[in-house]
C-alpha cells in the first residue's frame, strides 16, 4: 500500500476539500471509543484501507494502556483485511452487521466476543433510517475522486454508502487513485426512497433502466478529513471449478434451456443473480455456449464470469452494487474499464436487492447454501446450527421474490464427512416456499408444485450423495409411520442427530 501524502491530489478537483487531506493517523484520531462507524465496503471491494488501519493501531495502544476503547462497524456487506482482519485483530469491533467473512472476525463472533448482527441486506439501509440501529457518528467511505463542484466519485462498490454519508454526523474519505478512473459514470445513485408511508415505486423498468445521478452529494462541512491512498481491493482469487463444480453447472445451465423452452422464455431469458464463488462462475461460462443471446444481469456482484460473458458478447449489461473480482481479474478490469464503463451499473444496495424489483423483473436466482433438508429448508449460514459462517447477505432477498430460486451445493464435505442434504437442517435461512430448485453434483431437483412428501422422494433420489441416500431413505420411510403428524413427517428424537454424530465423532457417517 502506497500511502504518500505529499503528491498532487489529482482525484480530488475540489480546492476547498483539497484542503483537507492528512494522514490516516490524524483522520482515526478523530474516531472516539464508543463510536458507531457507518464504512463502505462490499464482497472486498471499495472498503477504506488506511483509516480502519491506523484506529486499530490506536487500539491496540489504548488496551496495552489498559483503556476500553471498541466500536460499532456497519457497511455494505464483507470487507477486507485492512478493515475486519485489523480491528477484529486489535479486539476493537463490539458489534457488527450485516456481513462478515473475515476468518478472525469469524472467531470472535463464535467464540461470543463480537455481537452479530446478521440481516437481509435489502433491510440495512431502511432500518437505519427508521433508527432501529441507533445513531450513527462517523462515516468512512472510500471513493475513486472528488469533482470540481464537491460531488464524490464513487468506488468499486456503492452498498450503502450513501445512506453513511446522509446518515453521520461527520465524515472521513479516502480517495483512492488504484480504483480506475473510468468509474466516474458508472454508477447511479437514486435520491428518491423514502420511509413509509411516504415510500413511492423505485421506477426501474429493465435491468438498465437509471434513474440515479453518478455521484454522491454531501454537505462539505461533514467532511473532517479526507485521506488519500493507492491500494488494491482485496478479493480472494476463485479456484479453477473442479469436476463437481462443472457437474452442478451443467444441471443448472440444462434446466435453463428446458425452462425457457417450457416457459416460453424469451432468448435472452431473464435478468440474472448469483452469488459468488466458483460454481457459478462455471455457469456464467457455461453460458458463454448456451443458445441465449443479449442476457442482463440484475444482482448484487460483477463477478469473472460476468466479465467473460460481456467480453463474449452473450451478456449485454449488468447491474450491481459492487465487484467481485478475482485478483487478477481486478486488474484486467482497471486496464480495461472503457470497454465494460458502458455495460455496468453500480447502484446502492437498497436498489440492487430490492425484493419489488426482483419480483417485478422476474429474477432467475442462484445462490450457494450449506445444508438443505428433505423437504427443502435451506440453512445459508450456520455450520452445525450455531457456528456462524458468514451471513445470509442478499441471498433472500433474491430467493424469496425472483421468477425462480436455486440453491446449489456440492452433495457432501469435509472429505464426505459431512452430508449436504440431511433430516432436518439444523438452521433454516430460507424456508421451504423459497426454495424452488435444489442441485448438487448427483442432480436437480425441481420441487415446484409438490408437496412436502413429494420434495422429500425428488431431493433424496436425485440430490443426495449415493452414502448417504440410503440412510436418508431409511429415516424418511421411519418418520411417516412414527412422526407426530404427516405434512412433514420428522422424528424430532433424531432429527438432527445426524450433527450431533458430527460433533462428537468428525463424521456424519453412521
Amino acid at each position: 500500500m502506497s500511502l504518500d501524502h505529499t503528491r498532487t491530489p489529482t482525484r480530488i478537483r475540489n480546492a476547498e476539500l483539497a484542503r483537507k487531506i492528512m494522514p490516516a493517523e490524524a483522520a482515526a484520531a478523530m474516531i472516539m471509543p464508543g463510536a458507531v462507524i457507518g464504512m463502505s465496503g462490499f464482497t472486498g471491494s471499495g472498503y477504506p484501507k488506511a483509516v480502519p488501519q491506523a484506529l486499530a493501531q490506536r487500539i491496540e495502544a489504548a488496551h496495552a494502556r489498559d483503556e476500553a476503547f471498541k466500536v460499532s462497524i456497519w457497511t455494505g456487506a464483507s470487507t477486507g483485511p485492512e478493515l475486519d482482519g485489523a480491528l477484529a485483530k486489535a479486539d476493537g469491533i463490539d458489534f457488527r452487521l450485516p456481513y462478515n467473512s473475515d476468518p478472525i472476525a469469524r472467531k470472535k463472533i463464535n467464540s461470543g466476543e463480537m455481537n452479530y448482527f446478521d440481516i437481509h441486506l435489502s433491510q440495512v439501509a431502511p432500518m437505519a433510517w427508521e433508527g432501529f440501529l441507533g445513531k450513527l457518528d462517523t462515516a468512512v467511505i472510500e471513493i475513486s475522486g472528488i469533482t470540481e463542484d464537491g460531488k464524490l466519485i464513487p468506488s468499486s462498490s456503492v452498498g450503502n454508502n450513501k445512506t453513511w454519508l446522509d446518515m453521520a454526523d461527520k465524515v472521513i474519505l479516502e480517495v483512492n487513485s488504484w480504483q480506475s478512473p473510468m468509474l466516474d459514470g458508472m454508477h447511479d445513485i437514486y435520491y428518491g426512497t423514502a420511509l413509509p408511508p411516504h415510500r413511492k415505486p423505485i421506477p426501474i423498468l429493465k435491468s438498465d433502466d437509471r434513474i440515479g445521478q453518478p455521484y454522491f452529494e454531501i454537505d462539505p462541512d461533514k467532511i473532517v478529513a479526507i485521506v488519500e491512498t493507492d491500494a488494491p481491493d482485496r478479493n480472494a482469487p476463485f479456484s479453477a471449478p473442479d469436476a463437481t463444480a462443472e457437474a452442478i453447472a451443467g444441471h443448472i445451465l440444462d434446466f435453463l434451456k428446458w425452462e425457457a423452452k417450457r416457459a416460453g422464455l424469451p432468448n435472452t431469458l431473464l435478468p440474472l443473480q448469483s452469488g459468488v464463488g466458483n460454481v457459478p462462475n462455471a455457469v456464467m461460462a457455461g453460458l458463454i455456449e448456451a443458445p441465449f443471446e443479449n442476457m442482463t444481469a440484475f444482482t448484487e456482484v460483477i463477478q469473472d464470469g460476468m466479465l467473460d460473458m460481456i467480453e463474449a458478447g452473450t451478456l449485454r449489461m449488468a447491474s450491481a452494487t459492487a465487484f467481485s473480482l478475482s485478483p487478477d481479474k481486478a486488474e484486467y478490469f482497471n486496464r480495461n474499464a472503457a470497454f465494460f464503463r458502458d455495460k455496468l451499473i453500480l447502484r446502492a444496495q437498497d436498489i440492487s436487492n430490492n425484493p419489488e424489483l426482483v419480483r417485478r423483473l422476474g429474477c432467475i436466482t442462484m445462490n450457494c447454501m450449506i445444508e438443505a433438508d428433505i423437504y427443502g429448508n435451506v440453512n445459508s449460514t450456520q455450520i452445525m446450527g450455531s457456528k456462524m459462517q458468514n451471513g445470509i447477505g442478499g441471498s433472500g432477498d433474491f430467493a424469496r421474490n425472483g421468477y425462480v430460486s436455486i440453491f446449489m451445493t456440492p452433495s457432501t464435505a469435509k472429505g464426505g464427512a459431512i452430508s449436504a442434504i440431511v433430516p432436518m437442517a439444523s438452521h433454516v435461512d430460507h424456508i421451504t416456499q423459497d426454495v424452488q430448485v435444489i442441485v448438487t453434483e448427483h442432480g436437480l431437483a425441481d420441487l415446484r408444485g409438490l408437496s412436502p412428501k413429494q420434495r422429500a422422494d425428488k431431493i433424496i433420489n436425485t440430490c443426495a450423495h449415493p452414502y448417504f441416500r440410503p440412510m436418508l431413505r431409511d429415516y424418511f420411510e421411519r418418520a411417516k409411520h412414527g412422526s407426530y403428524g404427516q405434512q412433514s413427517p420428522h422424528l424430532l428424537n433424531e432429527a438432527l442427530s445426524w450433527h450431533q454424530r458430527f460433533i462428537e465423532t468428525g463424521t456424519m457417517k453412521a
